[in-house]
């Protein structure tokens, strides 16, 4: 359809989009009769009355997709073969949530309404800090969804692909979150079923929420075909698990044995199953018995670690945890463990001491460039890095920052900071111009990237001395990787 700039503004009220009262003073405060479509869809965008998803809708002549219930969708979170989820807020009161919508495929099998339905009402039971709470059930007959909380982060599998692995405490502390909300289900009577690392998703402040309960329930297991037609990737890997241990669907041993699959990812960086398309592939017991054992592919863990994965991780059922508040302890225990080892003196003074002389040692001799555009971030990592030892250089411009690292001159740094989320594609074409150029490649370079910039994400040429990692920053995340790029160059001079 062929919209004239009046005409698009026209619909946005026509599709309750926005009101002929926020429309009249859009155009009151258009001075110039003179304006072009593509100048009103960027204004309408840029003063938030339109989100791009709106306007793509709109564009494509889309009269639907717009309202669930008393919600209107703002864009897309998450599209998988099943459902789709989208960023939504109520029209009266304001309250931003998710909405979880039953793709059109599924919609006239009863089947999988039955099961979408079946996540709704088993998520209803569900109150816990570490589970994703749904609030409403609608069973439209146009689109059945789902009104669910809105969790402000990404998804575990987001963020490895950013991190790559996360250290030994953090990944506890990953874990504990999800045995817990595992935990609380198990003693309702409920197991999870669909456990993967898009299933768990990370708060901004770093606590894990479980998403999917129930996804999976109805998947049949009384044979290879049926199981290679379940709609859920990681249903056919729970019912292949299942056959092969001989325990019914539902055990929530099964459940721990995927925590244990998640466990080993995040700590080590490798996946303990063989990843594969083909579903029927997916069947094989061997998938869950061969693989290396966690301690020779990343060797220096503690051993309670080591214990634990490797407990989670056993074949036969009987030798696993039992429930999820079994392994609960054991890795609350750990964590503890940890605790106590961060105490290296009982004297306050000496302790403060002691903290003050490494913070100066950490950096000692180095110096990082560091290219932001904003100045509060400027300030935050400058203020940060020189407690630390190091000698800190600020460039708002990545083309400004590469320039001063001349062939025929020493680097001016031992490493480039890059801040992709204000710079953008700037920051990207730096990361790769400086990962390829003779007299810069090999120099680290670190680039703090959001994880919705996922264009980015996939454009960076990394290599273990070229690594991205996730914004919110935190600086201790930061500074480890910058001891593990910087001080093994130092050393081999």
């Amino acid at each position: 359809m062929e919209f004239t700039p009046r005409s698009l503004t026209q619909r946005t009220v026509d599709l309750e989009l926005a009101s002929q009262d926020q429309i009249d003073r859009f155009w009151g405060e258009i001075r110039s009769s003179e304006i072009t479509l593509e100048e009103v869809k960027n204004l309408l965008l840029r003063k938030g009355i339109l989100t791009n998803f709106q306007l793509d809708r709109m564009l494509t002549g889309e009269r639907l997709g717009f309202f669930y219930g008393h919600y209107k969708v703002l864009y897309m979170i998450g599209a998988g073969t099943f459902a789709r989820v989208f960023r939504a807020v109520h029209r009266e009161t304001g309250r931003i949530v998710a909405i979880k919508v039953l793709r059109r495929r599924h919609r006239d099998q009863l089947a999988d309404v039955e099961q979408f339905l079946r996540e709704g009402r088993m998520g209803l039971q569900l109150r816990h800090p570490n589970i994703v709470t749904i609030f409403e059930i609608e069973n439209d007959p146009r689109a059945p969804y789902l009104v669910m909380e809105f969790v402000e982060g990404e998804t575990l599998r987001e963020i490895l692909k950013i991190r790559h692995k996360f250290g030994p405490l953090d990944s506890l502390k990953l874990v504990q979150d999800i045995c817990a909300g595992l935990d609380f289900a198990a003693q309702k009577g409920i197991s999870h079923r669909d456990l993967k690392l898009s299933n768990v998703l990370v708060h901004s402040s770093g606590r894990c929420k479980l998403v999917d309960f129930g996804l999976a329930a109805l998947a049949d297991v009384s044979s290879p075909e049926a199981i290679a037609d379940c709609p859920s990737a990681r249903a056919i890997d729970y019912a292949a698990l299942e056959r092969g241990t001989s325990v019914r669907k539902g055990d929530v041993r099964s459940d721990i044995y995927f925590v244990g699959v998640i466990f080993y990812n995040v700590v080590s960086g490798k996946q303990a199953l063989v990843d594969t398309r083909d579903r029927l592939q997916r069947l094989s017991v061997t998938r869950f018995q061969d693989f290396p054992p966690l301690n020779t592919i990343e060797p220096g863990l503690p051993d309670s670690i080591y214990a634990i994965c490797n407990k989670a991780l056993e074949f036969d059922p009987e030798k696993r945890y039992q429930t999820p508040g079994q392994m609960l302890s054991d890795i609350q225990a750990a964590i503890r463990d940890f605790d106590k080892k961060e105490v290296a003196s009982t004297d306050p003074l000496h302790r403060v001491n002691q903290v003050n002389e490494e913070e100066a040692k950490e950096g000692q001799g180095k110096t990082l460039m560091v290219v932001e555009s904003k100045q509060e971030l400027q300030d935050i990592l400058r203020e940060k890095l020189k407690k630390r030892g190091y000698k800190v250089l600020i460039y708002g411009d990545p083309e400004r920052a590469l320039s001063k690292f001349s062939p025929d001159e020493s680097p001016p740094a031992d490493c480039l900071v890059l801040c992709a989320p204000d710079l953008g594609n700037l920051a990207l074409s730096a990361f790769n111009q400086f990962t390829e150029q003779e007299h810069t490649k090999n120099i680290p370079v670190v680039m703090l990237v959001d994880p919705k910039q996922q264009h980015i994400i996939r454009g960076a040429k990394t290599s273990p001395r070229h690594v991205l990692l996730p914004m919110p920053l935190k600086v201790r995340e930061l500074r480890q990787a910058l001891v593990r790029l910087i001080v093994p160059t130092t050393s081999n001079l």
